[in-house]
């Protein structure tokens, strides 16, 4: 498990085995969802882009009802 700090200015530094494993490059840009008290960020990617990349996903339970519209 990987631990970043949040600077004076609310800023962090994703550590480097994360940025390769998720292929974030300076200039990308990332979504940032907050769900129950937790951050999550997620870069955003072309449709091209995410053909193939999460094979074997478990998408029960991906979404509560409310998220939905």
């Amino acid at each position: 498990m990987n631990t970043v700090k949040v600077s004076k200015k609310y800023q962090v530094v994703i550590p480097e085995n994360l940025r390769h494993e998720a292929h974030i490059k300076p200039g990308d840009k990332m979504m940032v969802i907050a769900k129950h008290g937790i951050l999550q960020y997620v870069p955003v990617r072309t449709i091209k882009e995410t053909k193939g990349m999460i094979q074997g996903l478990d998408v029960a339970n991906l979404r509560d009802k409310t998220d939905r519209v």
